[in-house]
């Protein structure tokens, strides 16, 4: 069974960044480097929304509001997954999910159902 584990939030002031892990167990290094990886996040009260994906060969698709602060990036080797995030903002307060999808094909925020493997989340908090 494949696990997902986050790591890396906290509580910082605006303006600040952190980058967010994401390792997966159960899977060999292999078959995760086929994989489709994947951030979301949830603010209290808000449904769900994709930050950002990267395809097994590379391709990123990150949100609008987030291009030019956050980063999707992944270490086959290591069976990670990171989000760097920068100049983060009050508004970017949320818990942030990792997911990954067995199949690599159609890796965008636009399938995010394809998403068959959940972390747990970890919070991040952005004060003003």
């Amino acid at each position: 069974q494949v696990q997902l584990a986050e790591s890396g939030g906290g509580s910082l002031q605006a303006g600040g960044s952190l980058r967010l892990s994401c390792t997966a167990s159960g899977v060999g290094t292999l078959a995760f480097a086929k994989y489709c990886v994947g951030w979301f996040r949830q603010a209290p009260g808000k449904e769900r929304e994709g930050v950002a994906t990267r395809s097994p060969s590379g391709t990123t698709d990150i949100a609008d509001s987030m291009k030019g602060r956050f980063t999707i990036s992944r270490d086959n080797s290591k069976l990670t997954a990171y989000l760097q995030m920068t100049g983060l903002e009050p508004e970017d307060t949320a818990t942030y999910y990792c997911a990954a999808a067995a199949d690599g094909q159609l890796c965008n925020l636009r399938f995010s159902d394809r998403f068959n493997y959940w972390g747990q989340g970890t919070q991040v908090t952005v004060s003003s």
